[in-house]
């Protein structure tokens, strides 16, 4: 597909990519970087909270154990 046959639908309203300016141009790649980190960094929190579980989960298999009467 041709450039100029490209949209991209910003706040419910499709707008052909030729038609922008070039600093909107700029902008949506901007968008476009910025919310590929966010999904990076979701990604990295997700594995980090998985991590996290699984050490909570050895440190209380090494804790003693409270005795019960």
């Amino acid at each position: 597909m041709a450039d100029e046959q490209k949209t991209i639908t910003i706040d419910g309203t499709a707008y052909y990519v030729a038609d922008l300016s070039e600093n909107a141009k700029a902008q949506v790649t901007n968008l476009r970087v910025t919310d590929a980190e966010i999904d990076k960094l979701k990604q990295q929190l997700a594995i980090f909270q998985t991590a996290r579980t699984a050490y909570a989960r050895a440190l209380s298999d090494e804790l003693p154990k409270k005795e019960t009467h």
